[in-house]
């Protein structure tokens, strides 16, 4: 049982650090990500709102108590990713992996999750 619990950080610790260097990029806007940013036609200020809002999806992933409501809000958020490359002609080879494994994390992570979607008993 414990080594669950640990296996169930060690995957969040991994997905966290994946969304907050993401969110970091956003809040520190170097020139190379606002030149990437406005190939999408988002601008400085967008990109920042864009950065709290990833930021506090992630909070509520972290946080056991609000960990499934941060799963589902992080999967709209890479939604948004993925349909934003398609939109611009973009690979969503890297959004799919960060989406399958956050996926992955949250079914380990919240067994109520799987039961509820898979009808596990």
């Amino acid at each position: 049982m414990k080594t669950n619990k640990t296996v169930a950080w060690v995957l969040t610790g991994l997905i966290s650090l994946a969304f907050l260097g993401s969110a970091v990029g956003k809040f520190t806007a170097n020139a190379e990500a606002l030149k990437m940013a406005e190939q999408f036609g988002i601008d400085a200020s967008t990109y920042l709102y864009i950065g709290i809002i990833e930021l506090c999806c992630l909070i509520l992933f972290i946080v056991p108590r609000t960990g499934i409501l941060g799963s589902l809000l992080l999967s709209a958020y890479m939604g948004g990713a993925i349909a934003t490359h398609l939109e611009h002609g973009q690979s969503i080879i890297a959004p799919c992996v960060v989406q399958t494994f956050l996926f992955l994390v949250a079914f380990y992570r919240f067994p109520e999750l799987r039961k509820t979607l898979f009808n596990e008993k």
